[in-house]
């Protein structure tokens, strides 16, 4: 078992004006397709099909907010990951895919703040959160679609090179995701800095609950950023 210390997510401070990322993670999962769905995730999408929104418009836009840099335009396909699993939800063909995928939905759709999980043997323990560069892209299906990294907040995993782009508020990369084989998972939730980091706190707090319920982790835990650093 990593020792939770070693567990750590740093932070361009660019990307921290906008952004107060929180890393959750898991250790000792079930395996993802033997997780139980999450209890609380009916509730949501009883009132979703009714057509209540659990999200204000308000923090829609502080999201929307968030992800407005440079070339990129959160709209259309490029909209963050919360909004389009809120609409699903009211049309009432919300996603279900594994446990611990489930897990960050739920707490996506709850809270309206856009979420990543990775298979931490794949990621790592140590993230980094910055824009895209030019250029930068990965796939994010079995299709082999990409999406266009550029000016978009991205959590990067250490390689020999730096920090390669793994996920995203819109969609995660294909290098990453959770898997069969997976039985330690690393999140990442991103909230808005104008809506204050203690809600950021309060919604990872929930999402390691769901995951030590909902796929029997041996441990979870989760922590802000260390203080950004130039960029």
């Amino acid at each position: 078992m990593t020792d939770s210390t070693s567990y750590r997510l740093t932070l361009d401070a660019r990307a921290g004006e906008s952004c107060f990322p929180v890393l959750v993670w898991a250790e000792g999962i079930d395996a993802p397709d033997a997780c139980s769905r999450p209890a609380s995730l009916d509730d949501v999408l009883a009132s979703a099909k009714g057509g209540r929104s659990p999200v204000s418009s308000a923090v829609q836009q502080e999201v929307r907010a968030m992800l407005r840099h440079g070339t990129y335009k959160p709209s259309g396909r490029g909209k963050p990951a919360s909004e389009f699993l809120l609409h699903a939800a009211l049309r009432g063909e919300f996603p279900l895919v594994n446990g611990p995928v489930d897990a960050n939905n739920a707490i996506s759709l709850s809270s309206g703040l856009p979420g990543s999980i990775f298979d931490a043997d794949l990621a790592g323990s140590v993230l980094s959160l910055r824009y895209g560069l030019p250029g930068e892209a990965y796939m994010f299906n079995p299709s082999g679609q990409s999406i266009d990294l550029e000016d978009l907040l991205v959590v990067c995993r250490a390689d020999a090179g730096g920090w390669e782009p793994c996920g995203n508020p819109v969609k995660d990369s294909m290098a990453t995701k959770v898997r069969a084989e997976t039985r330690n998972v690393i999140g990442v939730l991103y909230a808005p800095r104008s809506l204050g980091s203690a809600l950021a706190m309060v919604w990872a707090e929930r999402f390691a609950e769901l995951l030590a319920v909902s796929c029997r982790a041996r441990a979870v835990g989760f922590r802000g950023p260390e203080a950004p650093r130039a960029s």
